[in-house]
């Protein structure tokens, strides 16, 4: 049996190209399962159903290799899980070297599919490492320049100190003065806090 996966991120991105490419391999509307959801794992309604479907010697298909996921340690283990495990192959349409089925059934395709798998594994966490160095450069070069980073601190009206003071008289409750105030309840505690060990 064929089955094909589609993804997309969010409800309002269009699959027609996913769609159309996946048709073209004479796959039944039945057995092509759509997510229109994030690929940050793979606890998505339709991809769950299509795993309990699939079975030994089946044939997944994908576009490409990031509609399966974003997360190449998670794609890893999925991959490993649905070629060994389910004993079933995967095609990958944007990289022919991803299809499991190269050779026949000799190992040969599964082995390349895994060592090209591996080496996208490796970029890709390597890509992710190099982002994360050039953002902390980035940012301890903008704190040197004194650029301040975080939310800006909240402007509290003339008055702060008279609600505080009503509220610590209990005249009005803390949900009442944070909204007279004009900020959450966490800051106005916070607020309250300061001002007590100012007056200690």
């Amino acid at each position: 049996m064929i089955y094909a996966y589609i993804r997309v991120s969010t409800k309002h991105q269009n699959i027609d190209r996913q769609y159309l490419e996946i048709k073209e391999f004479g796959v039944d509307d039945k057995y092509i399962y759509i997510d229109k959801e994030s690929g940050k794992d793979f606890d998505r309604t339709n991809y769950q159903k299509l795993i309990r479907k699939i079975k030994k010697d089946d044939l997944l298909i994908v576009k490409s290799i990031d509609r399966l996921g974003r997360n190449y340690k998670m794609i890893l283990d999925e991959w490993s899980y649905i070629t060994k495990i389910k004993e079933a192959d995967i095609k990958v349409l944007d990289m022919p070297l991803l299809d499991t089925r190269i050779e026949g059934k000799n190992l040969v395709g599964k082995f390349i599919s895994d060592i090209v798998l591996q080496v996208l594994s490796f970029v890709a966490e390597n890509e992710r490492n190099n982002i994360r160095e050039r953002q902390a450069e980035g940012i301890r070069i903008a704190k040197e320049k004194g650029v301040k980073f975080g939310r800006p601190k909240a402007t509290l009206p003339p008055n702060t100190n008279e609600i505080l003071n009503r509220y610590i008289n209990h005249e009005i409750t803390n949900t009442e003065a944070a909204s007279i105030i004009g900020v959450s309840r966490g800051t106005f505690f916070r607020l309250v806090k300061e001002r007590n060990k100012t007056f200690v």
